[in-house]
């Protein structure tokens, strides 16, 4: 056997935010064929993770930078390594393949390009995959996402082969084993999501909904699971954070707000209940008593319509009474949630697929993404615009870009403009809102 197949694969992540980092790095150990060597790339932006949150995450890497969209395709440019995964939003996805395009088109060979969804799909599918289109591998946390995905790149006329189903990667954990004596209190965790509900009044109703369950149940312990610290920023902007509408409340003794590492919280768990947050398949997967709640409606905007058929929706009127749901095992089947062990194999197709790419004669092909500047002259320019791209993949003139570390005058700078950011975000944006509903 040839020393460069027993080696440790070289493999890049970059992401964008926190829950994409762990989604990433997860996904690129449960994917890869066989040892990997993990080098961390952080994408510059609102939503890079702090200190904090890295570790809370969970997850490590042999070397861990931030970068820009421009230092990373140089790094791409200069070092070789044999698989990317791209955990980035759908803008990011794009831009960084037509940069990936342009700094490959005279190498002979590549890396295979990964990427996918941290979670439920529950909207924009066909904006979001499209803007994924073009990496070697679109990963598909079901075989329902999966038939979906498909659907979508064959009903255009894209190539629908990079598909791939497999699961959620932070799945697993000891399985519920229920109530009984010796146990801690009787624990029911609310796990909150940055933007849904996104209305004070919505989240102001959750808040004070799950405080009055804990008054009406003192011996049970309630929690409510927080995702980040206010100035912190996850995947999605979080404009009213609970910590500071909970200032307003008086909370009972067994009421509590905690952070931490979600699976942590789930081993101490005996009924998670959320909106539609992806925690409630990590639940499930390990037969948690799970409840999606239908207090504000079955709806898109709010991403329980996912849930329709799960057996799951039930409203605090329900759970205060003692209900709990009983989930339906084919819809468990379909999510990729694979309760019933079937887990362990969900990443066996990708991992082949991987190798076969690998070891392709002649390397891979060049990426092609659906969409072009003949496709769609009228979006592409914007999309990588953002990333400060041109049309071609080529960083545009005055783009940030560094050779060396930030000096600490920048380093200052950066942090002054993230925190300015993040106070247009939560402060001015929603007083701005608010005026305008007057």
């Amino acid at each position: 056997m040839p020393a460069s197949a027993t080696k440790p694969l070289r493999v890049a992540v970059l992401a964008d935010s926190d829950t994409r980092w762990k989604w990433g790095t997860l996904t690129a150990n449960r994917i890869a064929p066989r040892d990997i060597r993990l080098d961390g790339l952080l994408l510059r932006g609102r939503a890079t993770p702090t200190p904090r949150q890295l570790g809370e995450v969970g997850v490590t890497a042999d070397s861990l930078r931030e970068v820009t969209a421009v230092e990373f395709l140089r790094t791409m440019r200069e070092e070789s390594y044999d698989v990317l995964v791209l955990a980035l939003v759908g803008g990011g996805v794009q831009a960084m393949l037509h940069g990936l395009k342009r700094i490959w088109e005279d190498r002979p060979r590549r890396p295979v390009v990964v990427t996918g969804y941290v979670g439920v799909v529950y909207e924009k599918l066909a904006d979001g995959l499209l803007l994924r289109h073009g990496a070697d591998l679109v990963l598909a946390n079901s075989r329902q996402d999966a038939d979906r995905f498909r659907a979508v790149y064959d009903g255009v006329g894209a190539d629908a082969s990079s598909v791939t189903e497999v699961a959620l990667p932070f799945l697993g954990g000891a399985a519920y084993e229920g109530e009984h004596e010796g146990r801690e209190p009787y624990t029911v965790v609310f796990a909150a999501q940055p933007s849904v509900p996104d209305t004070r009044r919505d989240r102001t109703y959750l808040l004070e909904r799950l405080v009055r369950h804990a008054r009406r149940h003192p011996e049970r312990e309630v929690l409510l699971k927080l995702r980040s610290k206010p100035g912190e920023h996850t995947t999605h902007i979080e404009e009213l954070p609970y910590q500071k509408l909970a200032q307003r409340h008086d909370l009972p003794p067994n009421f509590r707000l905690v952070y931490g590492h979600m699976g942590e919280v789930l081993d101490r768990t005996d009924l998670l209940v959320t909106v539609s947050s992806t925690a409630a398949l990590e639940s499930l997967h390990r037969r948690i008593p799970t409840a999606v709640l239908t207090d504000l409606g079955i709806r898109e905007a709010l991403g329980n319509h996912h849930f329709v058929g799960s057996g799951c929706l039930a409203s605090w009127d329900q759970l205060d009474d003692g209900h709990r749901p009983e989930p339906d095992e084919e819809w468990l089947a379909r999510q990729g949630v694979a309760a019933d062990g079937g887990y362990a194999t969900a990443f066996d197709t990708a991992r082949a697929r991987i190798a076969a790419l690998l070891d392709r004669p002649g390397g891979l092909p060049p990426i092609t993404p659906y969409y072009t500047p003949v496709t769609a002259p009228g979006y592409l320019p914007g999309v990588l615009a953002r990333h400060h791209l041109g049309p071609d993949g080529t960083p545009l003139p005055g783009a940030p870009a560094a050779d060396r570390e930030p000096g600490p005058v920048r380093r200052i700078v950066r942090r002054t403009a993230r925190g300015a950011y993040r106070h247009g975000v939560q402060r001015v944006a929603p007083v701005i809102r608010r005026m305008g509903e007057l």
